[in-house]
């Protein structure tokens, strides 16, 4: 049986959650024991071989609870394998796609001292019924690729054996 992973994530209406569980589902498949928990609820990640942290993006800033929860556990994080995830595109149009690197990207520049293992982008959701004036005029969408979602699990299964050097 291999090492323990997390999974932290952070959601406002439910979809990263969704996200986070079905990355946890197919670890579990590959063998991995596997927490996923909220990132504001988790206390410290000693018992952890490999971190992931999941969050969507709004209005171009990364959701500010994995934020907080890599300025909370930044010292422990430099030293296991760290997958991140951004939750964000209306479509897997590449322009979109390349706009939420973009910013995702910016909100991982603050965090110079981490240096992901692994990054994703996924596609993000709209239910106009969750949201408030003016955003519930937007139409329903949901541009998330369980397929490219199981695909990042499995790679950040083998991430627990690689070695990981702390940035200087």
């Amino acid at each position: 049986m291999s090492s323990q992973i997390l999974i932290a994530y952070a959601t406002k209406h439910g979809s990263t959650q969704e996200v986070a569980e079905a990355i946890a589902t197919a670890l579990r498949a590959e063998g991995h024991r596997v927490d996923v928990a909220n990132a504001a609820d988790v206390a410290d990640v000693d018992r952890y071989a490999t971190v992931v942290v999941g969050g969507s993006l709004y209005m171009g800033h990364w959701h500010h609870d994995p934020v907080a929860f890599l300025k909370q556990h930044q010292a422990a994080l430099r030293h296991l394998p760290l997958a991140v995830f951004a939750m964000g595109p209306k479509t897997l149009a590449e322009t979109d796609v390349v706009s939420s690197r973009t910013q995702f990207d910016h909100a991982l520049a603050g965090f110079p001292q981490l240096e992901p293992a692994s990054v994703a982008i996924f596609g993000g959701v709209v239910d106009p019924s969750k949201l408030h004036f003016p955003f519930n005029r937007m139409p329903a969408s949901d541009a998330r690729d369980w397929s490219a979602i199981d695909d990042w699990a499995i790679e950040v299964g083998a991430l627990e054996a690689q070695p990981v050097s702390a940035p200087a």
